[in-house]
């Protein structure tokens, strides 16, 4: 069965095998073209270089109308990720436009690592640090990004 999302979701996976942004990766799951893995690479540079974090993305019918649930598996410390992986990202949530497709929403949460908004908070101590004490807060992120090669 083709509906206009399953459409949508075929061009954005074709879009993103043929121009690639830097450092993210997604695909269906298993022959399922609602759900995604997804893989964001730690930009170069950051407290978050080296670090692959794994993705979730889970699309309804009604997309691109609606956004897509999109949650870390990997555990994060970052001011705007909850615990259980979910993400405050203003464009998974009221600022969302169908002009999304996946790899605008990959490349927004990998630039969201490197410039969280910390008056948004979904981790609190993560906000904090990054707020009052950037060195613990890299030391911390270091950790995570440590821990992303071991996991599986």
């Amino acid at each position: 069965m083709s509906t206009p999302a399953r459409k949508r979701l075929m061009r954005d996976f074709k879009r993103l095998q043929q121009d690639p942004p830097a450092g993210i990766s997604g695909a269906p799951y298993d022959n399922n073209i609602m759900l995604w893995n997804a893989v964001i690479f730690g930009p170069d540079d950051t407290p978050w270089d080296g670090g692959t974090f794994k993705l979730t993305l889970q699309f309804s019918e009604d997309y691109p109308n609606k956004p897509p649930t999109v949650r870390f598996i990997s555990r994060m410390f970052h001011p705007n990720i909850y615990a259980d992986g979910s993400i405050c990202l203003d464009i998974l949530q009221n600022q969302w436009s169908p002009i999304y497709d996946v790899a605008a929403i990959l490349t927004s949460i990998q630039s969201l690592l490197c410039d969280p908004n910390p008056n948004s908070p979904a981790n609190s101590e993560a906000a904090r640090l990054f707020s009052e004490n950037k060195r613990e807060y890299n030391r911390k992120v270091r950790e995570v990004v440590e821990q992303s090669w071991t996991a599986d």
